[in-house]
């Protein structure tokens, strides 16, 4: 920022030199001989003098201690409308409430107000974020020669703050107003927020000014207009412009805090870059860093193997990593421990990959505050969210937070722009994902494309079900690192009629009775609830949260009224007033037209959470959860995939997502969500099934976790075509033999003697390149290097390059 700034007041002093001062603008007579009565008329008649005859200098008696007005901004370096222009507006209200024979004291007195308030200001306020520092005479000047010179501000030295940190504060600010100090943070975020003045700045200011010149000569007969049109309307009419950027005002206190965080951060990177045992204040992070762990997540100290895995040789060598822990072991934390060194230490830009739109905008909402705190940006990649190429940034960098869709569609535009080397960490959360149909392949190929493209990127892996690392491991070059720790125990029940067994590895079945459910159900409940589900939850809620998983989104709305209609009145008083709250909150987001199953099932403290909400829907009922309003969820699968729901107990309504049998690793997900750091000291799980069902129930919690095996290949039409096509494409691999050398890199090659029976990888290659040439996606160019060799280089067609951007 700096560095940009500079470059534009060096263009504007090149032709310095033999040119007409600020004072060819206004010509102003030294504040020391203004009187009241004629001179008051002379110093108007000076200056529209001066509008007209632009190329004339005009010396202005020089003053000490800039408190002339010609030195009034010299060295002025940033403008804002809550600060110098607001005051402007303010004396001139003044101004005009005056008596006449008053007005021109007025005037003297607010110069020297503005003396006071320049050297005031040029301690207190500072630039951040996105706006560039520009001497503010320089610029007049540039202004007042525009003929000559011309003044072209790089393209990302002006930038905007992200709509998704944007959205965040504008949430903040509109659910806590009670505190004085996070106001205060609000109004700085606030006045950063709003978008910057673009390349067109410098032309607007000058047309404006023109536009202020020529209506100044136009009203100069009239005496009344003469007099307000005092040195400090002029000067704002000439920086209108850079005034539209607004820049927060810090207090002093503000300032220091900031002088020591970046202090920490030159000792923090310089401790990096020698590799040294000194891990610094926090790993090598700011102690600020920890500080605000403690302010917004409350943890005060890490588990011993999150500690453990921070300083592995190979994370302090960079190397690339897989770790692996169950849910809720805390793998996050150390993910997010990373990043920020990447971002503040390294200052390189960084990449988290999660599953699902859901768990973007969580964590986007988790990490905007620290973005805000660190100085640096948080961009949402989800959905219809992203930019491409995303904006390039001088001083503050990146954490673009994507699914995996939106991650490979960013690495192609950085690979395309030659910027994949400003990406310094990809985190790639459930990696085990890689192994899913068509989202693991775009996973796989997003992956091998940094592999192949830049060797200075650091990949992070992590996961709470992971079976064949072997695989992971050659495929990404990673070391690995596992534990069984898990900060509350759970346990593991099944219920099959109404004995509930405790799930036990070393027993026969591997389950042990535990215990017969006591219930007194009538015969219309025993219709409607023959699992017994109503008893199940009254044991838990409204003092503790119970999660049911179900096996499709209308069971869950079905599962939540069929609880509803069972529970005693007493429900209802529980936390009745926050209830209603959510209930209001809830119509005025949806334009009045609430769900009438969350209507009746809300005051109950019971709410569905699957994709049919909205975001914002699914924002309101996760905080009221969170928050104990709400002590019931019946939700779908995806909700065990990361969100940090967890409950007391969870319980699986059946051993199916949809019509498919659970999977291994889905079940430890979903069961992976009982049990609540800090606040349980046990977590449950209960997963109910049918007599019909028990056999594989028994296999599925006995047996180990699945392999994760590439699909880039089985997905034919949308893998391996697309990843050839975009390898041509962005000139990744043009030729046979790149190519191959490319898929033997990715997870597939390191799998093709598991995957492929019949054919070859090589002969995969050949025929898919032919197949796309066939096709006119690809052009095949020959070159007889020798007579025993024929290379072939391939060149992507419009055809080809219109269904790669499609993908």
């Amino acid at each position: 920022m700096d560095e940009g700034g500079s470059r534009i007041r060096r263009r504007v002093s090149v032709r310095k030199r033999d040119r007409p001062s600020l004072a060819c603008r206004f010509a102003v007579p030294a504040a020391a001989e203004l009187t009241p009565g004629d001179e008051e008329e002379e110093e108007e008649e000076k200056m529209v003098a001066g509008n007209r005859r632009r190329k004339k200098t005009v010396e202005v008696q020089p003053v000490e201690n800039n408190d002339s007005e010609e030195d009034m901004f010299g060295d002025y370096d940033s403008f804002a409308e809550n600060s110098f222009l607001a005051q402007v507006d303010d004396l001139e209200q003044q101004y005009m409430q005056v008596p006449e024979h008053r007005k021109h004291a007025s005037d003297l007195a607010t110069e020297d107000l503005y003396s006071e308030n320049i050297k005031h200001n040029k301690l207190s306020i500072t630039t951040v974020g996105s706006f560039t520092e520009l001497k503010t005479d320089e610029h007049i000047k540039n202004q007042c020669r525009h003929e000559d010179v011309s003044v072209e501000p790089e393209p990302d030295i002006l930038y905007d703050v992200p709509s998704s940190q944007v959205l965040y504060f504008e949430n903040l600010k509109s659910s806590s107003n009670d505190l004085g100090d996070q106001s205060t943070k609000e109004r700085d975020w606030n006045a950063s927020s709003h978008k910057t003045v673009n390349e067109e700045l410098p032309q607007n200011s000058i047309e404006h000014h023109r536009q202020t010149d020529d209506s100044s000569s136009k009203v100069r007969s009239s005496s009344e207009e003469n007099r307000r049109k005092s040195l400090k309307e002029h000067l704002k009419s000439a920086m209108t412009g850079n005034a539209k950027a607004h820049t927060p005002i810090f207090s002093r206190t503000k300032q220091l805090k900031e002088t020591l965080l970046s202090e920490e951060i030159n000792v923090a990177k310089k401790t990096i870059e020698s590799s040294s045992n000194d891990l610094g204040p926090f790993y090598s992070l700011p102690s600020k860093v920890r500080d605000l762990y403690v302010q917004f997540k409350g943890i005060e100290k890490l588990y011993e193997w999150q500690h453990t895995c921070l300083t592995l040789n190979s994370v302090q060598e960079r190397k690339n990593l897989i770790y692996s822990l169950p849910t809720s072991g805390g793998k996050t934390l150390v993910a997010e421990i990373l990043m920020l060194q990447e971002l503040l230490c390294r200052r390189r830009d960084v990449l988290m990959i999660l599953p699902y739109v859901a768990i973007v905008q969580e964590k986007i909402s988790g990490l905007s505050s620290f973005g805000i705190e660190l100085g640096f940006f948080v961009e949402e990649y989800a959905g219809s969210k992203g930019k491409f190429p995303p904006i390039k940034r001088r001083e503050k960098k990146s954490l673009y937070i994507a699914t995996i869709e939106k991650g490979h569609s960013l690495v192609n535009s950085l690979i395309e722009t030659g910027r994949i080397g400003s990406l310094g960490l990809v985190v790639v959360d459930e990696l085990h994902m890689i192994g899913e149909g068509s989202r693991g392949a775009i996973l796989e190929m997003t992956l091998a494309k940094i592999l192949y493209t830049s060797k200075t990127t650091q990949i992070i892996g992590m996961s709470a079900t992971l079976n064949n690392v072997e695989d992971l491991q050659e495929f990404l070059q990673a070391e690995y690192y596992t534990s069984q720790f898990r900060p509350v125990e759970l346990k593991e029940y099944l219920k099959i009629n109404d004995a509930i067994y405790e799930v036990d590895s070393k027993a026969e079945n591997s389950m042990t009775f535990s215990r017969l459910l006591d219930c007194q159900y009538s015969d219309t409940l025993k219709k409607m609830d023959p699992d017994h589900l109503v008893a199940l939850v009254t044991e838990v809620i409204p003092n503790y949260s119970c999660l049911v998983f179900c096996p499709t989104k209308k069971n869950c709305e079905n599962v939540a009224e069929m609880i509803c209609k069972f529970l005693s009145k007493e429900y209802l008083k529980h936390r009745e007033k926050e209830k209603h709250e959510v209930i209001k909150n809830l119509k005025n987001i949806s334009s009045g037209n609430l769900c009438p199953v969350l209507k009746r099932t809300i005051p109950f403290g019971v709410a569905y959470h699957h994709s049919g909400l909205t975001s914002d829907e699914r924002k309101l009922l996760e905080e009221a959860y969170s928050t104990g309003v709400l002590c019931l969820f019946t939700c779908t699968s995806t909700l065990a995939a990361g969100v940090n729901l967890p409950a007391r107990r969870v319980i699986l309504r059946a051993p199916y997502v949809a019509k498919e049998f659970l999977k291994r690793n889905q079940y430890k997900q979903m069961i992976g969500r009982a049990g609540r750091a800090g606040i349980d000291s046990i977590g449950e799980s209960i997963l109910i099934l049918q007599e019909k069902d028990k056999q594989q129930v028994l296999e599925l919690i006995s047996r180990p976790l699945e392999n994760c095996y590439s699909h880039l290949v089985q997905e034919f039409t949308k893998g391996i075509q697309t990843l050839f096509l975009s390898l041509i494409g962005l000139k990744i691999a043009t030729n046979l033999d790149d190519i191959y050398h490319f898929m033997c890199g990715t997870f597939f090659g390191v799998q093709q003697k598991i995957l492929l029976k019949e054919k070859s990888l090589w002969e995969i290659t050949v025929e898919s390149l032919r197949y796309l040439t066939e096709k006119g996606l690809l052009q095949k160019d020959t070159i007889d290097k020798s007579k025993e060799e024929i290379q072939c280089s391939f060149n992507i067609t419009k055809l080809g390059r219109a269904s790669f951007k499609e993908t």
